[in-house]
């Protein structure tokens, strides 16, 4: 008689993640999971925190150099990975002048962003650790030297002359024709600025005040693409004032087209009424032949 036999049950792997580590003895960076997991940063802001934590102090972490040393990514996102970053206390920068007069910016880098919500001011951990040098006796005191006789009083320096006071700003160019069709493409094109560039978002009168200076573009056969390249194109960062930029760039760069005068128009292109030839004249008509003809 058969005898029952007990079958094992098939081996099913355990779902989820398996970590394998490797301890690590040197080049390795502590990042706490407050930070690996964040729920509110996105991917791009956590890897922009860890590759700063592990940069060297006085490694520059601007967004061009960051953009050098990390190519994958545009300049764009590196800008908005950084304001992630200050928003929830990872990241500090502020501008301070040196004592010669240079404007440069402070960035400090917190491993937990409870010090830089507190307001707690950061200490920086010292590069090397050395004994305290052993106390040196103190030499006899010298007697002070006889004073010096008083010396002339130096000259005061002479006040330069007040500079002469800058010329107005050139105004905002417009229209000739402000039709309303002109002037929605204008508004709409400026509205879409901020989707290309999140620093150059404008509020609703800056954009009625700017869309004049944009129909004058359209109307010297500017197309959008060439206006939108112009006002985007090699921004300073930060872009602290973007409606004033934008005035500047739509000023100054502003190029000829049909709104020149008269005098600086080419003559345009006529087809002869008689004889149906191709001849430049102010208006339609005949050409010479023609009207020497008659």
């Amino acid at each position: 008689m058969a005898t029952s036999q007990d079958i094992a049950a098939p081996y099913a792997p355990p779902s989820g993640v398996e970590h394998v580590n490797v301890r690590h003895t040197e080049r390795f960076t502590v990042v706490g999971n407050h930070l690996s997991q964040h729920r509110e940063l996105s991917l791009a802001a956590r890897g922009l925190a860890l590759h700063i934590q592990s940069l060297p102090p006085g490694a520059r972490i601007g967004i061009k150099a960051l953009a050098a040393r990390l190519p994958a990514d545009s300049e764009h996102r590196i800008a908005g990975a950084l304001r992630e970053l200050e928003q929830h206390g990872y990241l500090k920068r502020t501008r301070e002048r040196s004592p010669e007069g240079k404007v440069y910016t402070r960035t400090v880098s917190y491993n937990h962003p409870d010090p830089a919500t507190s307001g707690k001011a950061h200490t920086a951990s010292p590069r090397h650790h050395r004994p305290a040098p052993a106390p040196v006796p103190k030499p006899a005191p010298v007697p002070p030297p006889p004073p010096a006789p008083p010396a002339d009083p130096a000259p005061l320096p002479r006040v330069p002359a007040p500079t002469a006071k800058k010329p107005p700003r050139p105004p905002l160019p417009e229209p000739l024709h402000p039709r309303p069709q002109l002037l929605q493409a204008a508004a709409l094109l400026l509205v879409g600025l901020q989707r290309q560039d999140a620093e150059l978002t404008l509020t609703e009168p800056q954009i009625d005040f700017l869309a004049p200076g944009v129909a004058a573009w359209f109307e010297r056969d500017a197309s959008p693409a060439a206006v939108r390249k112009a006002l985007t194109e090699d921004l300073p960062r930060p872009v602290r004032f973007p409606a004033q930029l934008l005035r500047h760039r739509l000023t100054v760069l502003l190029p000829s087209g049909r709104s020149l005068p008269a005098t600086y128009r080419p003559v345009p292109m006529q087809n002869c009424d008689a004889c149906d030839r191709g001849f430049r004249a102010p208006e339609p008509g005949r050409c010479e032949e023609c009207e020497g003809a008659t």
